[in-house]
């Protein structure tokens, strides 16, 4: 039985995500009492029919806090039968603040006595088990909800349980390096296509931008020892039962050299049979 957990703080996109889940075809529960978690897992598996893929439910701060804080140990309980992924959403504080002033929701914590900033620092205090255990961690300050449920089908859906799930991912430091990355790797010191009039209208996946890049000598060395440092260590990341990894590959304005490097090493490590997906930020 595939189980995904959704939890996160309050305005970063839980319900997007639940609901883009019960559109792939999952039981969705919203707001689960986290200590009823393994017994529906232990009465849902004979019931559940077949057409479902599998149960998402939101667990997240309107919790009684018992349970937030006893989240591990209802991880463990459950049964052996179960594979368990933990999605944990997050957003810079200003981008959540800024959200709940659009919608006028109150926060679930919030109260005369508790102003927003404050509910907010408390909250993540309170996930604090939950983010811990994350398989996934996304940081939504930067993404539109259509990019928020593409993130969902790409690495959630369309990702085998169990096995290491990468992301390749493309950005510009000029809007600054994106909050989920685990590896992050700055491509500015090669030549920028920018400053060439002819290129400066492409983007790195266009040939001309690729012939440019790969007629200095330094490209391919830095493609070498990019690709042979993940190589070398994906091992150790699939030992330790890591189900997500997202590469960061970043230069000024995101368009040219890191576009270039983040294609060219995806293809790479798909040729080489890792489950790899591919994103460039900055031409979304």
């Amino acid at each position: 039985m595939d189980l995904i957990i959704i939890s996160g703080r309050s305005g970063s996109g839980k319900s997007t995500a639940l609901h883009q889940l019960e559109d792939e075809g999952y039981f969705a529960i919203d707001n689960l009492p986290a200590s009823l978690l393994p017994a529906l897992m232990v009465d849902a598996q004979p019931e559940l029919p077949q057409s479902f893929r599998g149960i998402a439910v939101c667990i997240d701060v309107r919790n009684v806090w018992r349970d937030l804080e006893a989240f591990p140990t209802i991880l463990a309980s459950l049964p052996a039968s179960v594979a368990c992924r933990v999605l944990f959403l997050d957003a810079n504080e200003a981008t959540l603040m800024k959200r709940f002033s659009e919608t006028r929701r109150p926060h679930p914590l919030s109260s005369e006595s508790l102003p927003l900033a404050e509910a907010l620092q408390r909250e993540r205090e309170l996930l604090e088990p939950l983010s811990a255990h994350a398989s996934l961690t996304l940081d939504t300050s930067a993404m539109t909800l259509y990019e928020l449920r593409d993130a969902i089908r790409q690495r959630l859906v369309g990702a085998d349980a169990g096995t290491l799930s990468i992301l390749v991912q493309s950005f510009g430091f000029k809007r600054g390096i994106p909050g989920d990355s685990d590896l992050v790797f700055d491509l500015r010191m090669l030549p920028n296509p920018h400053w060439s009039e002819a290129l400066r209208a492409k983007t790195g996946l266009d040939s001309e931008v690729a012939a440019f890049l790969e007629s200095h000598d330094m490209t391919a060395q830095l493609f070498s020892d990019i690709s042979g440092f993940i190589e070398r260590w994906l091992p150790a990341y699939e030992n330790n039962n890591r189900s997500y990894l997202t590469v960061a590959l970043g230069c000024t304005g995101g368009r040219h050299r890191s576009v270039y490097m983040a294609h060219r090493l995806h293809a790479h490590l798909a040729a080489d049979g890792h489950q790899v997906q591919l994103r460039h930020r900055e031409l979304a």
